[in-house]
């Protein structure tokens, strides 16, 4: 088994999930006293919010990389960035490093090609549902048509991420919003819908849409431990 190295804190409220979800994954896949082989770095997510919120990306790129490369050090052999929002900062750390990159976005995009799913929606902070670098590689890489909130439907699930979900309030008034979002994504077209914030799992759970959705922290998650499973006996 390969060692996993986590990049967490971005919250920490969601990289415990991540933790969580490699374990018993590779426990179901494995059995018996199985647990994955993992090393994780965690971030002050205040710096980090602070550098996203002053549009300062290539400073807060910079702190992940560190902490690539602190795993890589370390001795993981591949990495795993525990947010949606940061992989922004993608491309950098892949140049810093040497070891592979698993990205939250493939890994999505492959489950829901999977499906045969071809328009999605997408629900996450302000800046994976408007900048280019998560949703765009969904439509150049993959071939998804991806369907995003209006302007203020957009700036509900961002205040809620940040005013709620990353603090671990979980407020009913909350879901009603998000399930009224997607509704109205459903009502443009939308076969599924891909919770793009590693906390909105926190929120809303299977059965609070009509359509499938695809949780980005487990799948990411559990695809892991197929890489760190890979080309094993």
């Amino acid at each position: 088994m390969k060692t996993i190295g986590l990049i967490g804190g971005m919250s920490w409220e969601s990289s415990i999930e991540y933790y969580r979800i490699i374990n018993e994954t590779a426990k179901q896949k494995l059995g018996g006293l199985h647990s994955a082989k993992s090393l994780m770095v965690t971030v002050d997510f205040a710096e980090i919010e602070k550098l996203q919120h002053e549009d300062r990306w290539d400073e807060a790129g910079q702190i992940l990389v560190k902490c690539a490369q602190d795993l890589e050090r370390g001795g993981a052999e591949f990495i795993v960035l525990c947010t949606n929002t940061m992989h922004k900062a993608a491309d950098q750390i892949i140049s810093n490093t040497k070891i592979p990159f698993l990205h939250i976005a493939d890994a999505t995009a492959e489950k829901v090609k999977a499906t045969g799913i071809k328009k999605i929606g997408l629900l996450g902070t302000r800046f994976t549902m408007e900048h280019d670098f998560y949703k765009g590689r969904l439509i150049h890489n993959f071939g998804l048509d991806v369907l995003v909130p209006d302007k203020a439907d957009r700036d509900i699930i961002h205040r809620v991420i940040y005013e709620e979900l990353v603090l671990g309030k979980i407020i009913d008034t909350s879901r009603e919003e998000y399930k009224r979002i997607m509704k109205a994504l459903i009502a443009q077209g939308a076969e599924g819908i891909i919770l793009g914030c590693t906390e909105i799992e926190l929120l809303i759970k299977e059965g609070d849409s009509r359509v499938p959705l695809f949780p980005t922290t487990y799948i990411h998650a559990a695809s892991a431990v197929e890489y760190a499973l890979k080309d094993e006996p």
